[in-house]
């Protein structure tokens, strides 16, 4: 027992290190014949994070659903629901990421994080309007939420429901997080569906700057500029 403890708990300071492939190696060295069941579920959990700071996803799914279906932690349950529906967004699986996300809306476990990930899954189903409501309500949370201002400055600019709305959210969210590329790209879109060229330049080489793989900025940028 005190084996697997010490792997586990050397682990878990590797992980608050950001050391996500030595904190794996730790972790999947740790023998769970030897351990608690309280350690066991600890180990799911963290390995879980790790997979998935390692955007190893599919191996992350595998512990993360372990963590939940214990009945253990409704915080840690609440948190692994939360990234399970983070990942299930990210990779295109957007009806997965909104089950997760409403179970936990209709247990109280209300948030910005919560609804920023349901506009999203909301967004990438073309549910434009639902995901604009998602997005309001979480800055009805939480007013300064960059990442809502982002999306919902995103989503009424992309779909032109209201793209001068759209610019302020945008600007704002560049004010609040200015390095962020995300932010920079939808700035420059944002800029660019209002017809402000100059601007919309300005912003996407910026973003172009910072991120110069990102393909949806790469897009972005060839539309507004003509260059690669």
């Amino acid at each position: 027992m005190e084996e697997a403890s010490g792997s586990l708990n050397e682990g878990i300071r590797l992980y608050r290190l950001k050391r996500w492939d030595l904190a794996l190696a730790e972790l999947l060295s740790v023998k769970t014949d030897r351990s608690s069941p309280e350690d066991n579920i600890e180990l799911a959990y963290y390995l879980g994070l790790c997979y998935t700071k390692m955007e190893r996803y599919d191996d992350a799914l595998l512990y993360l659903e372990q963590v939940v279906t214990s009945g253990q932690d409704l915080l840690r349950i609440y948190q692994c629901r939360m990234t399970l529906a983070y990942i299930y967004a990210i990779t295109k699986r957007s009806k997965m990421a909104e089950f997760e996300l409403k179970r936990l809306a209709s247990s109280g476990f209300e948030s910005a994080q919560l609804y920023t990930t349901l506009a999203y899954a909301a967004w990438a189903q073309k549910h434009y309007k639902q995901s604009v409501d998602y997005y309001e309500k979480a800055l009805d949370l939480d007013e300064n939420n960059a990442t809502a201002l982002n999306g919902l400055g995103f989503v009424l600019v992309d779909t032109d429901m209201d793209p001068f709305r759209g610019l302020r959210c945008c600007r704002k969210a560049v004010d609040l997080k200015p390095q962020n590329p995300a932010y920079l790209d939808s700035l420059g879109w944002a800029y660019f569906k209002n017809g402000e060229l100059l601007e919309a330049r300005t912003w996407l080489r910026r973003a172009m700057e910072a991120a110069p793989n990102r393909k949806e900025i790469k897009e972005h940028f060839k539309t507004v500029t003509g260059e690669r």
